[in-house]
């Protein structure tokens, strides 16, 4: 049942009826308690294949080309990979991971938008021959460098055009499009589409309207140019709720029947990360130190209450050098749940929560309410399969955390349905049947 992020040697727990995601944690909890206390994630691959049915069901008419910096671990690249996804990648290190997979070079796009020049002939050495463009400087390095690209121009949208100060944004202007047409075609770099992004924090869905109108021109202005526009590609961010999606989808689908209607030789592709993995994947922490502080000095941020109960500093042996580094920049998508059972009239006292770094950037949970917690303890946070498990910081010998996939036997019965068994390319899968069981006791014995 264990792996680590670069290990392909890893294997998947099939669960019985009547044994579920919090079974399995308690089960390494326990061990993990006995072992050295280190963090660990535990993910639930069978909601990938759920995501993946939801996308199926809702957009079908757009192919996901899924974010590999998302989360690159081998287990979810080759489950997406024997699903049928194509791939997004932003780096050779991805290119090869995927490639390894054997998806074909035409199910993978290159996205980053600063390309170096090595992995742009890495790129043309292997046959990846779709990849993202916004500006002249990169059109001139994939001409030099890469004979046979097929580049879709990299729109700006309405919510990242002069977004917030200092925030670097990418994506061409729809003005500067006719200059970069113009050079494509001085330089013979073949313009096959376009790409628009939508931050999935934008909660205006005219600017999908404003979008793909903006993406016709183009494609209209590079038709003057002589270019076969052949994809549409709507960028990612969506967040993984069937809610969102269905509500992009009540937005674009009229309009692309109208722009890029079926029958007229547009594929329409989509690069989702967070949607597919983020719900996949849980952490537990152990808190390794604990502070008290007065309540009234804990944070300029926390509501004063006047009474003289204490505050606590918790510090936990994972932070933002490690499982929480998009904590840098973003705020933090998940509630940590105490692991332990506690009264429900137990109080609850003032609390923030912090890495092991002690950093001040190094604050995973600013403020929040908590009963009393001791050394030892632990929380669990979900939805943690985004832009969490990437190679940590050496900082004080920091472990990574250990990964624990498993999947239901009916999510495995679902994939077989679909016609996906392990022997097709999922070939580093293996399945452990019933290897945890709910005892007598309700204990855990762990058979992996």
């Amino acid at each position: 049942m264990k792996g680590f992020i670069d290990d392909a040697n890893y294997s998947v727990g099939l669960l019985d009826e009547g044994t579920n995601l919090g079974n399995v944690i308690d089960n390494y909890v326990y061990e993990h308690t006995l072992t050295g206390k280190n963090a660990f994630f535990v993910g639930d691959l069978g909601k990938i294949v759920k995501k993946h049915s939801q996308w199926q069901n809702v957009v079908a008419q757009i192919k996901p080309f899924y974010t590999v910096k998302c989360n690159s671990t081998p287990a979810v690249l080759e489950i997406l990979a024997a699903l049928g996804t194509g791939f997004a990648c932003s780096s050779k290190t991805e290119m090869a991971l995927v490639q390894e997979l054997g998806v074909s070079p035409e199910n993978i796009i290159y996205i980053s938008p600063c390309k170096q020049v090595s992995q742009i002939k890495y790129a043309a050495k292997i046959g990846v021959n779709i990849m993202t463009c916004d500006n002249e400087v990169e059109l001139k390095k994939i001409a030099r460098n890469h004979p046979n690209a097929k580049v879709l121009l990299h729109i700006a949208t309405e919510d990242n055009i002069g977004g917030e100060e200092g925030n670097m944004k990418f994506g061409t202007t729809l003005k500067n499009c006719r200059h970069l047409l113009e050079c494509a075609k001085e330089l013979d770099v073949q313009i096959i589409g376009v790409k628009f992004h939508v931050s999935s924090t934008c909660k205006e869905s005219q600017v999908y309207v404003h979008a793909l109108s903006d993406a016709r021109c183009v494609f209209d202005m590079a038709g003057e140019f002589g270019f076969t526009m052949k994809m549409l590609d709507i960028g990612g961010g969506f967040t993984g709720s069937e809610f969102q999606l269905e509500e992009v989808n009540h937005v674009i689908s009229p309009l692309l029947d109208v722009y890029f209607p079926e029958g007229s030789g547009i594929k329409i592709i989509s690069e989702p990360g967070s949607y597919y993995v983020s719900s996949a994947f849980t952490l537990a922490v152990n808190i390794i130190a604990k502070k008290v502080v007065e309540n009234d000095k804990f944070s300029s941020g926390v509501e004063k209450t006047g009474s003289d109960e204490p505050a606590f500093m918790y510090y936990m042996n994972d932070g933002v050098y490690g499982s929480f580094a998009s904590k840098l920049s973003e705020d933090l998508n998940t509630i940590p749940e105490v692991h332990k059972k506690y009264k429900e009239d137990e109080p609850l006292f003032t609390s923030s929560l912090w890495g092991p770094s002690c950093d001040e950037l190094d604050q995973i949970v600013e403020n929040c309410l908590l009963p009393e917690l001791n050394v030892g303890d632990w929380l669990i946070f979900d939805n943690m399969g985004a832009d969490s498990l990437h190679e940590p910081s050496a900082f004080n010998d920091f472990q990574r955390p250990a990964i624990y996939y498993m999947m239901s036997f009916n999510d495995w019965y679902e994939m077989q349905d679909a016609g996906i068994t392990s022997d097709t390319m999922m070939k580093n899968f293996f399945f452990v049947p019933s290897c945890i069981q709910l005892s007598q006791e309700d204990g855990f014995s762990s058979e992996a």
